[in-house]
């Protein structure tokens, strides 16, 4: 009798493992560990770097200035990762919406620059140096937005990494079926770069949808911007060939 009650409550044990083993959530809705700050720094100083390489006429003055801080916030960010991700999330979370917005300030002000320029036919008289900017600054908006998308999902990252938020900004397909991917995937910021290069090349959502109206609202302002970038860098160019 002993021994049957003993293998009762080892079955009745092992079915309460698989039960809450079918409950849990998927990684991208519970606390877990906090994400890797070097794929977003790869992506700034490559951001910083496109910047550097833009006509001075089309850079912000002094053309130092914005690349400086920039690279300085960087560097004081990264510290406080490392020292404590939870302790300064406050101040990461600032220093980091800061930096996106010093990287929209810079490219903004270029393609504006630009833009202004084309319509009034005082820039572009060489078709390669043409293209080269025009890609510089549309290169630098993926950039840009995605550093956006990723500070903005849920909180950003530190409150992903938390749990605090039940509901997404953006739907992965991965979020939708857990047989697409193992059980601790999350979005990563690779993940947000690739959101906002899909949207700067189609104009519009393709396989992760905006679900909050912050996320459609920046996301129509990536298409708009790199519609009209792209459209009339092209159109210039195509005129000066002709």
């Amino acid at each position: 009798m002993n021994e049957e009650s003993r293998a009762l409550h080892e079955r009745l044990a092992r079915l309460e493992e698989l039960l809450t083993a079918a409950r849990q959530e998927p990684a991208w809705r519970r606390p877990t560990r906090d994400e890797s700050r070097w794929a977003v720094s790869a992506a700034v100083l490559a951001a910083v770097a496109l910047q550097l390489l833009l006509p001075e006429r089309l850079a912000f003055r002094p053309v130092w200035l914005l690349p400086t801080l920039e690279l300085l916030l960087l560097v004081v960010l990264l510290c406080a990762f490392r020292i404590s991700t939870r302790r300064w999330a406050s101040m990461l979370r600032a220093g980091g919406l800061a930096l996106a917005a010093l990287v929209s300030v810079a490219n903004g002000w270029s393609a504006a620059l630009l833009i202004r320029g084309l319509v009034r036919g005082t820039e572009g008289s060489d078709a390669g140096a043409l293209l080269m900017t025009g890609a510089g600054i549309w290169l630098t908006n993926v950039i840009v937005f995605a550093l956006w998308y990723w500070e903005w999902d849920r909180g950003g990252p530190a409150a992903r990494a938390a749990g605090h938020h039940e509901y997404p900004d953006f739907l992965f397909p991965q979020m939708q079926s857990g047989e697409l991917a193992p059980a601790d995937w999350e979005p990563a910021f690779a993940d947000y770069l690739y959101v906002s290069f899909t949207n700067a090349t189609a104009f519009s959502p393709t396989d992760t949808m905006p679900l909050s109206r912050w996320a459609k609202l920046l996301m129509a302002s990536q298409a708009s911007v790199s519609l009209l970038t792209v459209a009339l860098v092209v159109a210039r160019a195509v005129n000066i060939l002709r």
